[in-house]
């Protein structure tokens, strides 16, 4: 297969990423068919339409209209926003609201349905609508992605959006079949996640919805279906500028599935395995299970649940056990809980690699009645034991783990954040080279299929659901419905997600506005943190602190102390004295004085800034700094140093973090920002796209801070990595500074033959730096050394001209299902085969064959190229 598309190579040689998969080839089968359930993919064949203006009268609610549309703001800044304007007439919010009542334990606050079926005569969700010429989309879709890119100074979404067109109304419709045999059944649509305000129309009739775009929901289409014909669905999605901090997608841009059951039927998420006295020798495996009797009459019901050992490829192994026979007596229209107890023998444990393995178990139930099978219901889960040790850390299955996490937003770069299993898989293995063990879901819920990853693959989670309550951060962001939502989304939250044993803890906000307001917040997070315990008894709950201090009321209602960017300082150290914001020293010894009994994490670090292959100069002495013009930044260019020492205004290199961190050993690790770039948030440069904290660039090329955190957090892996390249022709005789990182404990510079000397590294030193280094062209080498032995070397060599161009591939084969991706990197090399770090190029590329290019990236921040030809062949109206 050949392959093309348009691209620039950015600076580094390795410039450019081809996202590929093959068009299915084959009939695959579309759903799981279990007998007496069926969840169907309904994926493909969607008509889409958006607004090019307003849009139209079927709002949700009423919002704010007058507001500072600025959204170039430290991203510390306090949260303030409270806008929320009385609802109307007009607003359907009424009709939507019944649907979060299976997440209101209070039935006396269950909302009741309205009279009435509004929208009805509206032509988008009459079946006989003509959307022949609306485009024809399969999902997950994210409509936004495309772009083009708004480059202007005052766009309508600027850079912390990620300036693409996620703003405005959308509609999707489609066409189910619900064949007549179907008729008694009950017929459900699970939405993974629709960006947002999303509301459902079914053959004209309002079924309902669910505003907050991140969270997964169910609907009742049975009282609305027409058997033995076509059913149209529509669904409306309203998306707000001014809405998020980050690039949050647009569409619906995660799976549906159409559920098909049996009146009497396990409940969505109706299933709770919980492990506990886990040891080699055995464990008990606690089961829960909710079913539904959505029928008029008494249902006498059995109930029987098998235990199998899942293998690598999670196909279904050994038989390990059945648990007893339960025998239920339903009354009509009610849910009823039962529960059952095993012991495992010699279970085969659930934990993180290297050391452990993420073994994974399936436990199968069946619901029968009069000896007929009525439901078949799956469940994974692990067996694990984790402990929480204020002085000594984290304990998994024994063993003590130090968190070595990153923070992770929700989208895939040029895909988007349509959301796809093989392209999060990919984030998920340079991660764990890296050395990374956990992941922080920031700030929202993630698709299921990721943690499905995170199971399989050992990592530990921190599951985060809310990045503000009631005090919103922008304007128009999911504070406007928090009031009305919150312990819906807390609960559907925990529900859907509490089987995972990657998951070892919840986290009910990141950053709120409440920190600041005393007791009234902390009462707030008492009432989060009761509706997550409520939910799951067995994981502790969190909120993560960028201002609440040890003396304040907020941190009293964690189980974990959680901090972002306090625990090593924040605005502390003499390069960031002159700016404005939270200044607060370390705060470890104060919070755990304070806290004795829980264990302090700090869920945000860093926030440590660079361009990957961009080196600015001079280079500071210290150890830290905030980026400015001149102080490893340029405005003009949008770059920021890769020397890996600047960073935001609130952050801190990785350096003053690892010292901090190590002064202070019963900190149980770090999550750092961010493991990924991401799409929006592009401190310190807004008229950018995209961010600039990452270890590892939007297209999934290694900074040179990848090889920092590898040689701390794989202290056992022989490497060692040399910084900058060594083509710097407008630098003969100028000091170019040389940085090593090593996981060995010195190191000797070798420039063209000649030694620089051996450098040892210091207590609390994690590079090795010759600063004094003046530039000629030739050879750069470095060995380095560990307990007196060689250990690891690296050499780097000026190169000549661009030449030639080499194609490798992620993967030799990949799966011909239209949904697998192959990511083929380019690579700018000289005559003699070496990579060029400095080219800048224009490559055009196509594919041949039953392929297709689904985008292309380099990684580079810019919106524009004023490098290249305004109207050439090789600048499309955006590209990545």
């Amino acid at each position: 297969m050949n392959v093309v598309a348009w691209h620039r190579t950015s600076r580094s040689g390795i410039g450019l990423l081809l996202f590929i998969f093959l068009l299915q080839q084959t009939n695959a089968q579309t759903g799981t068919v279990l007998k007496n359930r069926e969840r169907i993919d309904i994926n493909e064949g969607w008509a889409f339409m958006r607004y090019e203006g307003e849009g139209d009268s079927l709002i949700y609610d009423e919002r704010p209209k007058e507001f500072d549309r600025n959204d170039n703001k430290v991203a510390d800044t306090r949260a303030t926003e409270s806008g929320i304007v009385a609802s109307s007439a007009r607003a359907l919010k009424k009709w939507i609201l019944p649907a979060a009542n299976n997440f209101i334990s209070d039935p006396s606050r269950h909302h009741q349905r309205p009279a009435g079926d509004p929208g009805k005569d509206f032509p988008f969700v009459q079946s006989g609508f003509d959307d022949r010429n609306w485009e024809k989309v399969n999902l997950p879709h994210d409509w936004a992605i495309k772009g083009p890119f708004y480059t202007e100074a005052n766009a309508i979404v600027g850079g912390g959006m990620g300036r693409l067109p996620v703003q405005g109304v959308a509609w999707y419709r489609k066409k189910i079949q619900i064949p007549a045999s179907d008729k008694g059944r009950k017929i459900f649509l699970d939405i993974d996640g629709a960006m947002s305000y999303a509301m459902v129309w079914l053959n004209g009739h309002l079924v309902g919805g669910w505003p907050y775009g991140y969270n997964s929901f169910r609907l009742d289409l049975t009282p609305y279906l027409q058997y033995g014909a076509a059913n149209q669905l529509a669904i409306r999605l309203d998306n707000p500028a001014n809405s998020s901090r980050w690039y949050p997608g647009a569409g619906l841009y995660r799976n549906i599935w159409l559920v098909k059951t049996n009146p009497v039927h396990v409940a969505q998420w109706g299933t709770f395995v919980k492990t506990r006295h886990v040891t080699r020798a055995a464990a008990t495996v606690d089961l829960s299970i909710l079913i539904e009797n959505e029928t008029n009459a008494t249902k006498e019901t059995e109930l029987t649940t098998e235990v199998f050992l899942l293998d690598s490829l999670l196909r279904k192994g050994k038989k390990m056990t059945t648990l007893e026979k339960l025998l239920v007596s339903m009354d009509a229209n009610r849910k009823s809980t039962v529960s059952s107890t095993i012991t495992i023998d010699a279970p085969r444990l659930w934990g993180p690699p290297p050391s452990q393995r993420p073994n994974l178990y399936l436990a199968i139930t069946t619901l029968r009645e009069k000896g007929k099978i009525i439901d078949r219901y799956e469940t994974t889960f692990g067996i694990r034991d984790v402990i929480f040790d204020a002085e000594k850390g984290l304990f998994v299955n024994g063993e003590p783990i130090r968190i070595q996490g990153v923070n992770q937003h929700h989208d895939l770069g040029a895909l988007g954040a349509a959301f796809n299993t093989r392209a999060a898989e990919r984030q998920l293995q340079l991660l764990q080279e890296l050395g990374c063990n956990a992941i922080r879901l920031a700030h929202n819920p993630p698709a299921p299929e990721l943690l499905d990853l995170t199971d399989r693959m050992g990592f530990l989670v921190i599951d985060e659901v809310h990045d503000c309550w009631e005090k919103g951060k922008t304007p128009l962001d999911f504070h406007l419905i928090f009031p009305d939502w919150y312990e819906a989304d807390t609960r559907s939250f925990v529900r859907r997600d509490k089987n995972h044993p990657s998951i070892i803890a919840w986290s009910f906000g990141n950053e709120v506005g409440e920190q600041y307001t005393d007791q009234a917040g902390a009462e707030w997070a008492a009432r989060l943190h009761a509706i997550v315990i409520d939910e799951d008894p067995t994981r502790p709950t969190t909120a993560s602190m960028n201002f609440a201090k040890p003396d304040m009321p907020f941190p009293v209602n964690m189980d974990i102390i959680s901090l972002n960017y306090q625990g090593e300082g924040i605005r502390d150290a003499p390069a960031y004295a002159h700016l404005k914001g939270i200044k607060t020293p370390p705060l470890y010894p104060a919070f755990h004085q304070k806290f004795p009994g829980k264990l302090i994490l700090s869920s945000e670090t860093a926030s440590a800034l660079s361009s990957r292959g961009s080196y600015l100069f001079p280079v500071i002495d210290g150890n830290s700094a905030p980026v400015s013009e001149g102080i490893g930044g340029n405005g003009m260019l949008q770059q920021v140093s890769a020397y890996e020492l600047y960073t935001a205004a609130f952050g801190a290199s990785p350096d003053k973090v690892f010292s901090s961190q190590d002064k202070h050993p019963y900190v149980a690790g770090e999550f750092v920002w961010s493991g990924w770039d991401y799409l929006g948030e592009p401190t310190p440069y807004y008229s950018a796209r995209s961010s600039y904290s990452g270890i590892i660039d939007l297209a999934g090329f290694k900074k040179d801070r990848f090889y920092l955190y590898q040689s701390r957090w794989k202290p056992d892996r022989p490497m060692v990595h040399i910084l900058p390249h060594w083509n710097w022709p407008d630098r003969k005789g100028q000091i170019t500074p040389v940085h090593v990182f090593t996981s060995g404990d010195e190191a000797e510079l070798f420039l063209n033959g000649r030694s620089f000397g051996k450098k040892r590294k210091q207590e609390y030193e994690y590079r090795l730096r010759w600063d004094d280094i003046v530039y000629e062209p030739g050879e750069l080498k470095v060995i380095a050394y560990k307990n007196g032995k060689k250990w690891a070397e690296e050499t780097i060599r000026t190169t000549g001209a661009p030449a030639t161009l080499a194609l490798g591939a992620d993967r030799n084969k990949i799966l011909a299902n239209k949904d697998d991706l192959a990511f083929i990197t380019v690579t700018v090399k000289d005559a003699r085969g070496l990579a060029v770090p400095d080219a800048i190029n224009n490559i055009s590329c196509t594919v041949e064959g039953p392929g297709d290019i689904i985008a292309t990236d380099n990684g580079d921040r810019q919106t524009w190229y004023p490098l290249l030809p305004k109207n050439g062949g090789y600048m499309p109206d955006h590209y990545w």
